[in-house]
């Protein structure tokens, strides 16, 4: 897929000012790779690459635009990473992120690895162990909707550091039960170019303890 098919399909997330020929390359080679990677294990359900541009790559890039001046340095974990959304376009967005890519599952990591190596991309760090077993903590949490959701979205708030942000892309349907497993905290909720049913739900997490 060439950069103009590139900028036409993500125009509805990003403004195509904003897509810059770095940006636009690190797409290319995450798609290739994915496209033939998901021959052989499955990285992600969908087929074409028309689907995996809007539906990954896009609503990643518009949370990154949502989550992420691209300037910033901001410590990040993406949680349940997978195929590396939303994490890896949050990398391509803002270059300077420092970003640790959370996937318990050892093929899926190693998928992340070479579209790391394949990219040349530097400040990411992935992790090939689940979210229950990371220490530390970060500015800025992404996950996206996964199995077991009520057991996976309490380890995602406790890896927000304090005054730090949580950042889920989620079905409008998941928003009200997300809102109940969290613990208190300012939540909002941002619908999704394309969707009537999918949202960037952001959540702050207090700096003490109420």
């Amino acid at each position: 897929m060439d950069a103009t098919s590139l900028r036409t399909l993500l125009a509805p997330y990003l403004p195509v000012e904003e897509m810059d020929d770095r940006l636009l390359a690190s797409v290319q080679t995450h798609l290739d790779l994915l496209l033939r990677w998901n021959q052989r294990m499955n990285l992600t359900g969908l087929r074409t690459p028309e689907e995996i541009v809007t539906r990954h790559f896009g609503e990643s890039l518009f949370a990154a635009s949502q989550l992420l001046e691209r300037s910033a340095t901001t410590s990040t974990f993406d949680l349940g990473s997978g195929a590396g959304f939303p994490g890896l376009p949050l990398k391509y967005w803002a270059p300077g992120i420092a970003l640790t890519l959370i996937e318990g599952h050892g093929k899926k990591a190693t998928f992340l690895k070479e579209v790391v190596r394949s990219i040349g991309l530097k400040g990411v760090t992935v992790l090939d162990q689940r979210g229950e077993h990371v220490a530390e903590q970060a500015e800025l949490v992404t996950m996206r909707a996964v199995e077991k959701f009520d057991s996976v979205l309490p380890v995602a708030a406790r890896l927000v550091a304090p005054g730090g942000r949580l950042g889920l892309l989620i079905g409008q349907e998941q928003c009200e039960h997300a809102m109940t497993l969290l613990p208190t905290g300012e939540h909002l909720a941002i619908a999704l170019p394309g969707s009537a049913q999918r949202i960037l739900l952001t959540w702050h997490k207090p700096l003490t303890a109420l």
